[in-house]
């Protein structure tokens, strides 16, 4: 187990008139290998909590551990973390700066001291990673399309070698093939990396795709914890909170309600598909 968070509050602008209670009293584990979807609406904590895994914010009350260790506590070197707790923010593409895509993915690696040799080699292994093609890497990053400056800013974390990435909305703004290429690829580096993986998202449907488990956040506490199919089952808890389950949960629980005998706990497309075809054929036997 590599993050724990234990009862961990937050308060923004604490003792003042301004005072907002952003978490409320989070425990939950995130164990290694796992690709989890963080899911909310606007205002519900997500980034916030975020921002704790690695450091960048510390709780009012409550403990982080990394690998059993608080990471506030006195004498805790938040360096290796950082490298190990990756986080790439909304519009990565603000993270960019340097002159090329080479020199911005090797600015990680050359803090944590590693040799030019060293650095070279993280970003380009990183940059292949990200499916960024070879001619863009002595580009600026700022002529880059939106996607390719994902990817950029992707790999410059991944050039950190992190155990754990977070994706704080990795495809907002982008059309849905570049969404489904920034989403395919991420998980792809989960399988042959072995990375934890926590993606926050507004979307029900690419929750549904590719985690293996769902947090739902409310006013800054977890409302939900489970699979999809398990948090996808309550949808109509969600609804008042202004999320929604998969489209294809509307349309299969649609065709329940007009006489066809489907199950409506398929997520995806390909699933929903497939049942529809199963159902239909036991109707017609």
């Amino acid at each position: 187990m590599a993050l724990f968070v234990d009862d961990i509050t937050y308060v923004y602008e604490k003792g003042t008139a301004m005072s907002v209670n952003a978490l409320n009293h989070i425990t939950v584990e995130i164990p290694d290998g796992q690709f989890i979807g963080l899911v909310g609406h606007t205002g519900s904590g997500k980034s916030t909590f975020v921002q704790m895994l690695n450091g960048l914010l510390a709780p009012t009350t409550g403990r982080i551990l990394w690998n059993g260790q608080d990471i506030h506590e006195d004498g805790f070197d938040k360096k290796p973390l950082r490298a190990a707790v990756g986080l790439v923010f909304q519009y990565p593409e603000h993270q960019l700066f340097e002159a090329d895509v080479l020199s911005d993915v090797k600015f990680g690696p050359r803090n944590l001291g590693l040799s030019e040799e060293e650095c070279e080699k993280r970003a380009e292994e990183a940059l292949l990673a990200t499916g960024l093609p070879k001619e863009f890497w002595k580009a600026s990053p700022f002529d880059l399309s939106g996607g390719q400056q994902r990817r950029a800013a992707i790999a410059g974390v991944l050039a950190m070698h992190p155990e754990v990435l977070i994706l704080d909305e990795p495809t907002a703004g982008l059309d849905p093939k570049g969404r489904d290429e920034i989403l395919d690829m991420v998980r792809d580096m989960k399988n042959h990396r072995k990375m934890t993986i926590l993606l926050v998202s507004h979307s029900m449907d690419d929750v549904a795709n590719y985690a293996d488990r769902i947090l739902v956040m409310n006013a800054g506490a977890i409302m939900m914890d489970g699979t999809p199919r398990e948090v996808f089952e309550r949808y109509r808890e969600l609804e008042p909170i202004g999320l929604s389950a998969p489209q294809t949960v509307y349309i299969l629980e649609y065709l329940k309600e007009h006489g066809l005998p489907v199950a409506t706990d398929r997520l995806t497309v390909d699933e929903a598909a497939a049942e529809i075809l199963r159902a239909r054929k036991q109707r017609n036997v």
